[in-house]
């Protein structure tokens, strides 16, 4: 990788320039240079977390403000999608062949991954085919740009990406990575498997053991950082993630769980007409939910490890996708 040190080499340099310059007095010609939001940021980050003054106002002197960034995140709120418009967006011939393809160019990763953290390889082929078609659409927005203007011009959000960006820029300094080089999403998510910068610096590992973390190009520390934010979220090893369910009566819609969190647990379901053929510990809290299929309603259960995918993304419907994804890969896997 070759933006590894680069934040030391950066920072060296900065350091250097910024005495015979005087850029802590004289700010360079960036979008935020004289703002006195990130004057206040710079402040923090030097009192509480050990930066160099000189190296922020610099650094800062470089980022741009992006109003398409903003347009995306002002966006309204299009109607949600049933899921019979849904699934075809993530579940294709392409995405399922690539997902082939992907195991097994790094089959000996998500072997090892799935003996560590006992996360099935299909599960995390599938989180990266439908983050960013494996590594193929993985952003192009410098994270820097992103996360300071959501942080700095995005008022209704501007606590969660001012946190992000700090965390982003501890990451860097961690890592040693220089921070201008990196991109990633509209909204900072960066990488193969779209980690926030907090998530990076809390579940991602280097699981190819060079002393670095990298997502970005190194598939193998994306997979075991998948791996990774599974199990700390709870996966269960070799438990299944849905049930397909029956119901009947005039109780079902009581059994529909609101929001994602599991509230009710089996045997409750089944007092509401929620049947299952699968053998299913009656106490365990499952999340009941509704799909709009092309042909009808779906009724399923979500089991504790579709809870774990919904915490990588908060939506019954990802999680759904992720994995039929995955279901199919190993079909598709199979065959050849």
């Amino acid at each position: 990788m070759q933006i590894l040190r680069g934040w030391a080499v950066r920072q060296a340099h900065w350091l250097g320039l910024a005495t015979a310059l005087g850029w802590v007095q004289q700010a360079g010609a960036g979008d935020y240079s004289q703002s006195p939001e990130v004057a206040s940021f710079i402040t923090e980050m030097t009192r509480d977390y050990g930066f160099a003054e000189e190296q922020l106002v610099s650094l800062f002197g470089e980022v741009e403000r992006k109003q398409s960034i903003i347009n995306a995140i002002s966006r309204p709120a299009e109607r949600v999608k049933p899921w019979k418009d849904y699934r075809p967006i993530f579940i294709t011939d392409s995405r399922i062949a690539r997902g082939v393809d992907f195991w097994r160019q790094h089959e000996a990763a998500l072997a090892r991954a799935e003996k560590e953290y006992g996360v099935p390889a299909q599960y995390i082929v599938a989180i990266i085919g439908v983050e960013t078609f494996y590594g193929g659409n993985t952003g192009s927005y410098r994270v820097l740009d992103a996360l300071s203007t959501l942080a700095f011009d995005y008022p209704p959000r501007a606590p969660f990406f001012r946190k992000e960006l700090r965390e982003f820029l501890m990451l860097s300094r961690e890592e040693q990575v220089d921070p201008i080089t990196l991109k990633g999403s509209y909204a900072g998510a960066m990488g193969l498997p779209q980690f926030m910068p907090s998530s990076f610096r809390a579940y991602a590992v280097d699981f190819d053991g060079d002393g670095h973390i990298n997502i970005w190009s190194d598939p193998d520390d994306a997979i075991g950082s998948v791996a990774s934010y599974f199990k700390r979220h709870g996966w269960l090893p070799g438990e299944p993630t849905v049930s397909r369910a029956s119901v009947s009566g005039d109780k079902v819609d009581q059994g529909l769980t609101e929001g994602l969190d599991p509230v009710k647990n089996i045997n409750q379901l089944k007092e509401l007409g929620w049947t299952t053929t699968d053998k299913l510990d009656g106490e365990m809290p499952v999340t009941a939910f509704r799909l709009e299929g092309v042909d009808g309603d779906e009724y399923w259960l979500g089991l504790p490890n579709f809870y774990v995918i919904t915490r990588y993304n908060r939506s019954s419907m990802y999680a759904m996708a992720v994995t039929q994804l995955a279901q199919l890969i190993v079909e598709a896997r199979g065959t050849h």
